[in-house]
């Protein structure tokens, strides 16, 4: 990829030094009033270099106070008022960046997070000319490398480390109507777009990421460029903290799990636009716009806080914001005189004055990000499961769409999408559903699939003992190779009748399999058993009959009244020092039955047993799982027990 070269070099391999430009101050005597610095310390502002300045220093009129959104200068809006007035409330009791890096020095983990949600650094403060890279260090470990890696691949692809005026077209993945450079020079737009290039070079499995090019410019404000690089790239790879939506499928499974969070945490707001649109069509289109609200019409000063929440703690920190912006909104609205309100039945009515309202927004940054934070019962666990759900549900209802068959009249083009295609961030969701061992040696690799519906072909289940929505929990706690298989009712109570020789006529042969049990007090648990039944005929070495089998892929789990998996307690062994070996036998008790009667668990009493009239049962603490009692009582009596297998395994 070649350019004409200009002038401007960036710091180049090695070279750290950032170009600090000096802002225009417009009352010297204001702000050194408000300026918790000695008055003989010169006041430096944090913008790096590929910053606009003139457009940053018209503070009066446009500029920073108002929303950037395409172009960089926004709209006029008279935000110099509420914006100097965040300055008088909070600026004399922020803590300066040689105090946030000693938080992250000593590992303060909890004071950081509250420092970054409480502490109001405004957009010129000069603690911004380190701030974000203090946060980002905590991510970020291996800084050095990672530069010497972004200028190899600078070298390798444009031929030089000097920047080129044409640095080929944006990536794919760039939303064209999402394209916000905010304040940024030409110089940093070419920057910018150089820095995802050099992403999408290093990320090709990346197809559809609309808000890493806005991140991108709004990073390069106050990070040289190789600082960005190294943010954005954790923000792409990170396995534990979620940033950035890498598919179209990640990106319609995060605005409807917003949808969901927001009905559940913003009930009010959500209901109140429900009532005045009247369809849901309309309030989905509003969750679809999620991102344009926060990133395109935010004020900047709001966004530049958000973001620093955001380089913390990840993709929830969006989810709060956006339902601040809706409980915020709904309250607006309601002070407004009924003759005043606008009619909220039509979809381009409800989008323009959302976004109105948020380039407008009648708030400080402090309120805003205290009423996300102030939104209560919201965890990352709640967020993680409902967007695990949701994905498996797009994915299920878009192979069961895929597997109907078309009018003879009407061609639907088969889809050529790589949508589908594994990302770090899905390989990450393969790691939360699925905690494994390896399969057993010797054991064959499965044959020729059935046909199914997906990769999470439950749809078709009717289960009397649980609801669909507690079989997706189930199917995401399964290994992932078995999820491609269909599931099959292999017996129930329900049809099959009481009786443990049919149990074991109609189950024994198939591997693996899953147990549920509803109570009669309607509580549901069960078990993934990862061996066949018939292995309880099996002999031993001394020709005995074999007492415990099964491997270390079981798991007992609850469903009703919580959703808890009890995985075996030598995967957590694995990754310790001592390894599996440390795992005593009695923690490696699977699976037994002598024929009247089935045990899932044991050490010190068993996960599950059943008696051979399938009527009563128990449940204790068991040494294989670690696991309390899976019903509120030990002694339960059975409503319904099914088990489930798969086809062709």
């Amino acid at each position: 990829m070649t350019g004409e070269v200009v002038s401007y070099s960036g710091p180049g391999p090695g070279d750290s030094n950032s170009h600090i430009v000096e802002p225009p101050i417009e009352n010297d005597a204001e702000i050194g009033k408000q300026n918790s610095s000695p008055p003989s310390s010169p006041r430096r502002c944090p913008f790096q270099q590929y910053v606009d300045a003139d457009k940053l220093g018209r503070i009066s009129g446009t500029s920073v106070l108002d929303s950037p959104g395409i172009g960089s200068l926004g709209r006029r809006s008279n935000g110099r008022a509420s914006f100097m007035g965040v300055r008088k409330r909070s600026h004399l009791h922020n803590k300066t960046a040689e105090e946030v890096e000693r938080i992250v020095q000593a590992g303060k983990i909890r004071e950081l997070k509250n420092c970054i949600r409480s502490h109001q650094w405004l957009p010129f403060d000069c603690v911004r000319s380190r701030l974000w890279q203090i946060i980002c260090s905590v991510h970020v470990k291996d800084k050095a490398t990672m530069d010497s890696l972004y200028w190899d691949t600078v070298k390798q692809i444009y031929g030089t480390h000097d920047l080129v005026t044409k640095t080929g077209p944006l990536p794919t993945f760039v939303e064209p109507s999402f394209q916000m450079s905010y304040y940024l020079n030409e110089t940093g737009i070419q920057v910018a777009r150089r820095v995802v290039n050099i992403i999408s070079y290093s990320c090709p499995d990346i197809t559809y990421a609309p808000s890493l090019y806005p991140i991108t410019c709004l990073l390069l404000h106050y990070m040289s460029e190789e600082d960005c690089y190294a943010c954005v790239s954790h923000m792409v790879a990170s396995k534990k903290t979620k940033f950035i939506t890498q598919t179209k499928l990640h990106f319609e499974t995060i605005w409807r799990t917003s949808m969901i969070l927001c009905r559940r945490h913003a009930k009010s707001a959500v209901s109140y636009i429900a009532k005045q649109a009247g369809e849901n069509s309309i309030v989905e289109s509003i969750h679809q716009q999620w991102l344009n609200c926060i990133f395109k019409e935010l004020p900047f000063q709001h966004l530049v806080r958000v973001m620093d929440c955001f380089l913390f703690e990840g993709r929830k920190v969006m989810y709060r914001v956006w339902m601040a912006v809706l409980l915020l909104f709904h309250r607006h609205l309601a002070s407004l005189p009924p003759n005043n309100r606008p009619a909220l039945n039509k979809e381009s009515v409800v989008e323009s004055t959302l976004f109105d309202f948020c380039h407008n927004l009648p708030c400080s940054p402090e309120k805003l990000l205290r009423t996300a934070y102030g939104v209560r019962n919201f965890s990352s666990s709640e967020m993680d499961r409902l967007f695990i759900k949701t994905e498996m549900y797009l994915k299920s209802k878009a192979a069961a769409s895929a597997s109907m068959p078309n009018n003879k009249n009407t061609m639907i083009p088969r889809s050529r999408s790589s949508d589908v295609l594994p990302t770090s961030q899905s390989q990450v969701n393969i790691q939360m559903m699925s905690h494994t061992l390896t399969i057993r040696e010797g054991s064959r690799s499965p044959g020729l699939r059935s046909r199914s519906l997906g990769l999470f072909p439950i749809q078709g289940v009717r289960s009397h003992a649980a609801d669909y929505d507690r079989l997706l929990t189930v199917w995401s706690w399964l290994p992932v190779r078995i999820t491609m298989y269909q599931p099959e009712l292999l017996y129930t109570t329900e049809e099959h009748g009481c009786s443990m020789t049919t149990f074991f006529n109609r189950v024994e042969q198939h591997e693996p399999t899953i147990l549920i049990v509803k109570t009669t007090t309607e509580e549901v648990f069960g078990a993934y058993c990862s061996s066949r039944w018939a292995e309880r005929n099996s002999k031993d070495c001394h020709g005995g009959r074999q007492g415990y089998f099964g491997t270390g892929e079981t798991f007992v789990f609850t469903l009703v009244p919580n959703e808890i998996k009890y995985p075996w307690v030598g995967i957590s062994a694995t990754s310790s020092a001592e390894g599996p070996s440390c795992v005593r036998h009695a923690a490696e008790l699977f699976m037994a039955s002598d024929g009247h009667m089935i045990t899932v668990g044991g050490g010190k009493g068993q996960a599950i047993w059943i008696d051979e009239n399938i009527r009563y049962g128990k449940t204790d603490m068991c040494l294989t799982f670690n696991n309390p009692p899976l019903a509120s009582t030990s002694d339960f009596e059975i409503k319904v027990l099914e088990v489930y297998g798969f086809q062709n395994v």
